[in-house]
């Protein structure tokens, strides 16, 4: 097996000795679906997909069954005209149906185009259109909508279902497949190719599609070996509730686990219920999983209620939000690890991190560069700063997790870049040790009264207050001093909202921080909007 292929890091002491012997090993010629499907298909008794639908009921999914489907499917798009450098829009939820299709995809030359069964027509024909997909591969729960877009997507020609519906326009994922070959070659690709565009979380505008090389798979596999302490180790389940048209759950879980052939969990989960997540993780016996804060926070809230003691995790990643010592310590005591911290986008994942088996993880830093990543933190010019000052925080071009650019748009991909560096958009700063620390994005820093603010540090110091179980500090215009600082709180269960209580919380953020840093105003609500990945909308606060 190649050094590509087999993506194992070197086992070290240290962090330093791991970044020292790491080097990458990229062949030209690479595709995907021979790396996460077809080398362990020979294994026919080997799970690849633990499939648990609406019912409870278990399905399981081999890496030969996948290989077979898959093939049937390429050779449907071949049969429909579809060759490589076409787009297919796959719009599935987490079910082994929608990891079939990427592989079909991949095998085929094709590129596929994440799309959440959470959109709505609006964002769907955004996504059709904006890649010229040819075909949509669909469940039967959200066939409606793309039946309702069809005529307004001119490249659309043909509509795949999961499942039964009444209509004559599409083919059936089975029915059209089922008397088609299981044989197939795949298409030799090469490592810089395309092969699937994601889209941007929509949190700072209108979502970008990002066009992914099939390279990205081994620096993402590289990422996430050190992420997810050592993966694979012997016996490991990976589950996340994290949907699989997201990075997050697509890169992260799907083609991570799969690259190492290991077993995934998928779910029917609508939403997230705490009380279910602690259930599949028993029952499954999980022990990998990645959760954000916000999950996280719900199932610390949930945990009085059900059984955590039948829970086998032995790594926890979360990102998108910060993790405060608080939860650390929840998470410490019910699941008996450290929480690992991971950064990354869907322009490059898994930048930062951390691995407490390599160095002393700080909760409320990022954590360090992950193997064979060169970070900084540089200012508006393109230069590093010193030690402890903010800036962009920037990762070096090239790494093979980046992105190649974004979709017909050119100067959007050229502000993406100053000089070698590919800015993220979020400030940050590092320490004298190394440690990168999260300031908030670009966007959301505040300014008021002169001062440049960043919400993280404001939201830490309200969450360390019982009363309080989420919260999102925005700015809001201001004519005096451009922009207010605003606290929109979610209270903890049997808090009611208060004026004492909101003096409370002023004072708090006044002796742990400044004064500038005191919100001016603090609104209650039931809920924050939050993006399907669990980031908070922080744009639909500002109003």
């Amino acid at each position: 097996m190649s050094a590509a292929m087999n993506g194992s890091l070197p086992i070290c002491s240290s962090y330093e000795a791991l970044c020292d012997q790491f080097s990458w090993s990229i062949p030209e010629m690479f595709n995907i679906a021979d790396a996460i499907c077809d080398r362990w298909a020979a294994d026919e008794e080997r799970v690849a997909i633990t499939f648990e639908d609406p019912d409870k009921q278990i399905h399981q999914f081999t890496y030969r069954r996948l290989q077979r489907d898959a093939n049937r499917l390429a050779n449907l798009f071949a049969s429909l005209g579809l060759a490589r450098g076409d787009r297919v829009t796959v719009c599935l939820p987490q079910r082994p149906e929608c990891a079939i299709s990427h592989i079909a995809c991949f095998k085929s030359g094709i590129v596929s185009c994440l799309a959440s069964v959470l959109f709505g027509e609006e964002a769907l024909k955004h996504r059709i259109n904006g890649s010229r997909s040819r075909l949509c591969i669909v469940d039967a729960d959200n066939y409606a909508k793309i039946e309702g877009i069809f005529d307004q997507c001119p490249s659309l020609e043909h509509i795949v279902v999961v499942g039964e519906v009444d209509a004559d326009l599409p083919l059936g994922f089975y029915a059209a497949t089922r008397e088609l070959s299981d044989e197939w070659v795949n298409v030799a690709t090469r490592a810089e190719e395309p092969a699937w565009i994601n889209y941007t979380s929509g949190t700072t505008g209108l979502p970008k599609g990002v066009v992914m090389p099939h390279r990205a798979v081994l620096g993402n596999v590289s990422a996430f070996e050190y992420l997810f302490d050592y993966f694979p180790q012997p016996g490991d389940v990976l589950w996340s509730q994290a949907d699989w048209a997201w990075v997050a759950g697509f890169a992260d879980i799907f083609l991570v686990g799969t690259f190492h052939g290991c077993r995934i969990v998928s779910t029917s989960m609508k939403g997230f219920d705490p009380v279910e997540g602690f259930r599949i993780l028993s029952d499954h016996k999980v022990t990998v999983s990645l959760l954000t804060p916000t999950m996280l926070k719900l199932m610390r809230e949930a945990s009085a209620r059900v059984e955590t003691d039948k829970v086998q995790l032995r790594v926890v990643l979360s990102g998108g939000e910060a993790v405060g010592a608080e939860l650390a310590s929840w998470a410490d005591e019910h699941f008996n690890l450290t929480i690992n911290e991971g950064f990354g986008q869907s322009e490059c994942n898994g930048m930062i991190g951390s691995n407490p088996k390599l160095m002393s993880v700080r909760h409320g830093s990022l954590g360090k560069p992950t193997p064979g990543a060169v970070c900084a933190i540089i200012d508006e010019d393109g230069n590093e700063v010193a030690d402890g000052e903010r800036g962009n925080i920037a990762i070096q071009r090239p790494h093979p997790a980046m992105f190649l650019y974004y979709l017909d748009d050119p100067e959007a991909t050229s502000a993406k870049f100053s000089g070698n560096w590919m800015l993220t958009g979020d400030i940050g700063s590092r320490d004298t040790e190394g440690y990168f620390w999260f300031h908030g994005r670009s966007d959301d820093v505040i300014t008021s009264s002169g001062y440049r603010i960043g919400p993280t540090e404001i939201e830490d110091v309200l969450l360390s207050s019982p009363a309080v179980k989420i919260v999102a500090v925005v700015g809001v215009p201001d004519e005096q001093r451009t922009e207010l600082i605003k606290a929109v709180v979610v209270l903890a269960e049997g808090e009611q909202p208060s004026d004492e209580l909101t003096a409370s919380l002023k004072a708090l953020v006044r002796n742990k921080l400044a004064r500038h840093e005191v919100p001016h105003i603090i609104e209650y609500a039931d809920s924050l909007p939050m993006t399907a990945t669990g980031k908070i909308l922080r744009r639909e606060l500002r109003g």
